[in-house]
């Protein structure tokens, strides 16, 4: 079959060389991967409970059990990296400046402007009182009142640089980071990233490697509402819809997806090619999408369906469903890599390098599109993610790989167990036919009468029971069932399996197991992060900076962080650490070296609580209360003497805490006292209060 195919390839590589080239590294990793595909046909065979064909039962064998312990492993280790990727509910990836942003500050501070003229302050109540113009009304936001107060503000104004003491600061560089982490965030969302993780996910835990596509830009279109008048003076709602360009990831089968045989790993590979089999409505539908040839696609039409089945797509279908599924399908080969000069030339791209990366989709003999890697820095736009590294390969080992000899000890002993069990639990007779009258039937019954025609009573038939050794054949397969949770790194009562340990008896005991089970893994984690996360968000990253106009050019200021590994730790573990370290650091003399905001964060986080929605940066809430503390008359330290600041923020320190860390890492002292009550001093927002009323010291 390959010898014909290589002729065709090198007839049509007359015409087109491009094609010649394509189908013949198509062919070289083919070769390359037929063990992969061996191991990948195992490990599904093992996880669907299927048997393969080289497996021969011996005569007296009658049960033919397939014990699925891989099919619940492989389901254990998927539900795991849901559960610490996905459970907080914000994807796992974030942006963060680097150490020395380039071309924005890296701290920005409040810098009140001096007035031309100083006017003599008069003394002001710091709550005020009804009436005076300063209420705040019900449902009041910061954004508001500094809306409403922006005119007592023109003298106010921002400097570069880290503040002085006492002055709140802000970080643009962090402030940019996390506009764009969202943004991130949002075109995930948008384009059902989770939804196509999934299915990465668990390829890489059943085959071993798990690859993802893209970004790639495609048109989402956005569905809104809006009231509006019609002739008569009837309010309707009008539909309207928008398109935008936002980014996409698709998931790759590692059935379909051909790498470089001479490759290690995604980032050596000269060339990759995507196995397309297509039925005829979705080649036809090939036109709709940019930069291919209209007549190409239309002359592999005529030609009819050219999809030749694969050999292991034979044994993962019956032949009945094969023929039905292939019948009429297109195989369209997706090629990412180089190709000469001329080859480019040929099909009409012009460059002045001699080897240039292209993108190039071919169907039999014919050049579907061939378009210049449209990427910014050149890449393959393909992230593959091993579940554990297997050395010197570019395919990783997956869990049914993993304990394929305990499965299928598993099964024999499950065996033994059933067939023993057929003949322990049935009697098995022993005749005697020479003292039996000759023609009896020999089946047995309720009831059943044989004549005898001599020997003693008794002696005729003899009912025998062979001895039970099922317990003996459970106890081995418990016992390899315990080997192929060593080897996978899964336990069984990680996914539901009791009377493991006296410790599974509490609660303690049980989080105890589970967190030494979550550092199995770990190396699985960490490698989705290096492998998938990081990449997948350096090349979103890349897409925004090459295609979205609506965001700033930012250059070299940020660094991409996975966090997958972050959420190992069981939760009720890491947030029990968390509040027995701010009871320690609660004593006075440790506090000015602990970052409170964010202790704060690592406690929501630890009860699946998003940080962002909750708490502010500690910048924007000292800001915000420099604000307030102005907006109630404070702007110029006008504070009457022997009364504190009711915000804190008139550039002292209040009574048992230290200035303000001017770098903003986190350097200051917290004031150890209770939170004043509305009415007495301290108290952060104005109240209904007369002009005679007196505080409370």
């Amino acid at each position: 079959m390959h010898e014909e195919e290589h002729k065709s390839a090198e007839e049509v590589s007359e015409s087109k060389p491009i094609v010649g080239h394509i189908r013949e590294k198509f062919y070289q990793s083919e070769n390359s991967r037929l063990y992969d595909e061996k191991r990948w046909l195992q490990a599904y065979r093992n996880y669907r409970g299927l048997y393969g064909p080289e497996m021969v039962f011996r005569s007296n064998e009658k049960s033919r059990v397939f014990v699925k312990v891989t099919k619940t492993k492989v389901l254990a280790a998927f539900g795991q990296i849901i559960e610490v990727l996905f459970s907080s509910g914000k994807f796992p990836l974030g942006i963060n400046p680097t150490q020395v942003p380039e071309d924005i500050p890296e701290y920005a501070h409040l810098k009140p402007k001096q007035p031309q003229q100083q006017q003599p302050q008069q003394p002001q109540d710091p709550y005020g009182f009804k009436g005076d113009g300063r209420e705040i009304p019900p449902g009041a936001t910061a954004d508001m009142l500094m809306k409403n107060l922006a005119q007592e503000f023109e003298n106010v104004g921002f400097d570069e640089g880290p503040a002085n003491a006492g002055e709140p600061q802000i970080k643009p560089a962090e402030m940019a980071a996390k506009h764009l982490e969202k943004l991130l965030h949002d075109q995930l969302e948008e384009s059902s990233a989770i939804t196509v993780l999934r299915h990465v996910f668990f390829e890489q835990c059943l085959l071993g490697t798990g690859i993802l596509k893209g970004p790639f830009s495609f048109d989402h279109t956005y569905h809104s509402f809006d009231t509006a008048d019609d002739e008569e003076g009837n309010t309707i709602n009008v539909h309207s819809k928008k398109i935008k360009t936002v980014p996409k990831v698709e998931a790759v089968s590692c059935w379909d997806f051909y790498p470089d045989p001479n490759a290690t790993s995604i980032d050596d590979c000269d060339y990759v090619i995507q196995r397309h089999s297509l039925n005829r409505q979705q080649f036809s539908d090939l036109r709709k999408m940019p930069y291919f040839d209209e007549s190409a696609i239309d002359m592999c039409l005529e030609e009819g369906a050219n999809y030749q089945v694969r050999g292991y797509e034979s044994s993962l279908y019956n032949r009945e469903t094969v023929e039905t599924i292939y019948k009429n399908r297109y195989e369209v080969l997706e090629y990412w890599g180089v190709v000469s000069k001329d080859m480019a030339e040929e099909c009409g791209i012009e460059s002045d390098k001699e080897v240039i990366s292209v993108n190039a989709w071919i169907c039999g003999g014919k050049v579907l599109r061939m378009v210049e890697n449209p990427f910014e820095p050149t890449r393959l736009p393909f992230m593959v993610c091993p579940y554990e590294l297997n050395p010197y390969q570019f395919f990783g080992v997956g869990v049914p790989e993993n304990m394929e000899d305990s499965q299928q000890i598993m099964n024999g002993h499950a065996r033994m167990a059933i067939d023993n069990l057929a003949l322990s639990g049935n009697l098995v007779f022993d005749v005697d036919e020479t003292q039996l009258v000759p023609g009896q039937d020999m089946k047995i019954f309720p009831g059943k009468i044989f004549r005898r025609q001599s020997g003693q009573p008794g002696t005729s038939i003899n009912a025998i029971k062979f001895p039970n050794s099922t317990q003996e054949n459970m106890m081995m397969f418990d016992r390899f069932r315990q080997l192929a949770d060593e080897a996978t790194g899964i336990p069984s009562y990680s996914h539901g399996a009791t009377g493991i340990q006296s410790t599974t008896r509490t609660a303690a005991g049980m989080s105890m197991l589970m967190g030494a089970a979550a550092l199995s893994i770990k190396t699985v984690i960490k490698n989705i992060d290096d492998y998938l996360l990081k990449p997948l968000g350096e090349s979103l990253f890349h897409w925004n900076m090459q295609f979205n106009a609506d965001i700033p050019i930012i250059k070299g200021d940020l660094e991409i962080k996975a966090r997958g590994t972050s959420s190992l730790m069981q939760k009720e573990v890491r947030s029990q650490r968390l509040m027995t370290f701010m009871q320690t650091a609660a004593n006075p003399a440790l506090a000015p070296f602990v970052k409170w905001h964010t202790c704060l964060k690592e406690i929501a986080i630890a009860l699946d609580i998003d940080p962002d929605q909750l708490i502010n940066d500690p910048e924007k809430a000292a800001i915000y209360a420099q604000i307030m503390g102005m907006a109630n008359g404070n702007q110029n330290n006008t504070t009457p003497a022997g009364e504190q600041s009711p915000m804190g923020t008139t550039g002292k320190a209040p009574p048992g805490a230290s200035i303000t860390d001017p770098t903003g890492n986190g350097g200051g002292n917290i004031g150890v006292g209770n939170i004043p009550m509305p009415g007495e001093a301290g108290f952060a927002s104005p109240i209904d209060q007369s002009p005679d009323s007196k505080q409370t010291q």
